[in-house]
């Protein structure tokens, strides 16, 4: 039984993924299994035989890679994110809306640049809706299971906006769009899908057998829901699954408490362009207090300006982060279900065949061997995406942050400067008074 990473596997990422056959694309008979990770910590066998782990490692360990350092060029030492590597080059932007007799929806161009030799061309410019990204994103999942699939924005409506036509929303969408077609083309193996060069560059796409083989993978997960649980998870994925526990709970209290800052500033917002207002009206009927009556009110509505720009920018630029990251969570999360699923099929015809050998001594079934090479397979590659993903959010975290920083840095700015040029126009209006006086 092979027990270091077996060849021929796309785990590592450095082959195009046409010139591998995954283990996982090979038919096997399902076998039933159901997933039950709460349980005994020690990984092994009824029987007593040990299944094999990864090396743990502590769950303190992962929460520690959301701080955020100041070693940026660890980040991006990755050579598949290096502009200097890559020759895959997508963007997303342009969008159109389209009104037929019987729907009505918004399209985007995706433009590509590549040199390479999968693609017939060097450039491409194609027009694609939502659910086009949703068939590439089905696609992608259905082909690489092993592999963290980027997530795509919610299909209907997102907090705050009721109308899907909207150009905010169609905006908000489209930078979405644009930020998951960019991972799919840096990641090492996803972009040399054929079903990516297919949406990059084919004027119409074959939909339906996407839809057809979602459905055969849907029953499939249905099949697998009963009968072997699993032992354990390794340490280092239930360390995983505790971190994207946490992270999930503390993206969860973020938004909901900016969510109520947003509504807060609107409703201040709506106040405060009434307070100058008054001011505004009062300078007319006060010719003595005329000049600093309609400064607090000129004032007042540079703040209004600058609080109007910050909430749309926390509306803009912050939240979809969050809940990028949040949909990124459940992806994760799916990707780790799958990894017990895959672990668990090992351990049951593991389990099975030693069985078998205690009683006729029949040698290791062929089988055995291949799911083994599946759990290897999958928990490599997962460690490499899980590593890309913490890599990603933190770069992704940083500039977050940092604009965050910026943005109330000018906001207040703002402020300021327009009420120390009332203090001005005050102490220039006493000595005027004071001449006045005097004379």
């Amino acid at each position: 039984m092979s027990v270091g990473a077996p060849k021929g596997l796309a785990s590592s990422g450095q082959k195009p993924i046409t010139e591998i056959l995954h283990p996982l694309s090979a038919a096997e008979e399902p076998l039933s299994v159901t997933v039950n990770v709460g349980g005994d910590k020690e990984a092994g066998l009824t029987n007593g035989t040990p299944v094999e782990t990864s090396s743990p490692a502590s769950a303190s360990s992962l929460f520690n890679r959301l701080q955020l350092d100041d070693d940026l060029e660890a980040d991006v030492r990755d050579l598949y994110a290096s502009t200097e590597t890559r020759d895959l080059f997508v963007t997303v932007d342009d969008p159109k809306k389209h009104v037929s007799t019987m729907e009505t929806y918004i399209t985007y161009r995706v433009s590509t640049k590549t040199t390479r030799i999968e693609f017939d061309l060097p450039e491409y410019c194609v027009r694609r809706r939502y659910q086009d990204f949703d068939w590439l994103r089905i696609k992608l999942e259905d082909s690489q299971p092993t592999h963290l699939i980027p997530p795509l924005p919610e299909k209907f409506v997102m907090k705050g906006v009721v109308d899907r036509f909207s150009e905010e929303f169609v905006e908000t969408r489209m930078k979405a769009l644009d930020k998951f077609l960019k991972r799919v083309a840096d990641h090492p193996v996803l972009s040399f899908n054929p079903h990516l060069n297919a949406f990059l560059s084919a004027k119409d796409l074959n939909k339906r057998q996407g839809l057809a083989l979602l459905t055969k993978v849907g029953e499939s997960v249905k099949h697998v829901a009963g009968g072997y649980k699993l032992r354990a998870r390794p340490a280092e994925f239930c360390a995983m699954g505790e971190y994207l526990d946490t992270f999930s709970q503390k993206l969860g209290t973020i938004d909901r408490i900016a969510q109520r800052i947003l509504k807060e500033q609107s409703e201040y917002l709506t106040e405060l362009r009434e307070y100058g207002t008054v001011y505004s009206s009062w300078a007319t009927s006060e010719e003595e207090l005329q000049r600093p009556l309609e400064g607090v009110a000129s004032c007042v509505k540079t703040c209004c300006g600058a609080l109007e720009d910050q909430s749309e920018s926390m509306s803009q630029d912050f939240l979809p982060v969050l809940r990028e990251y949040v949909l990124y969570i459940e992806s994760m999360k799916n990707v780790l279900r799958k990894r017990d699923q895959t672990q668990a099929e090992y351990e049951g015809r593991l389990e099975a065949a030693i069985l078998r050998k205690q009683e006729d001594r029949t040698p290791m079934p062929v089988e055995v061997e291949k799911c083994q090479d599946k759990v290897e397979c999958f928990n490599a590659d997962l460690k490499a995406d899980w590593e890309r993903w913490q890599s990603n959010k933190r770069q992704d975290f940083k500039q977050l942050l940092t604009g965050m920083a910026d943005r109330n840095i000018n906001h207040y700015e703002k402020c300021q400067a327009a009420w120390e040029s009332l203090i001005t126009l005050l102490q220039d209006k006493q000595t005027e008074d004071k001449t006045s006086e005097t004379n």
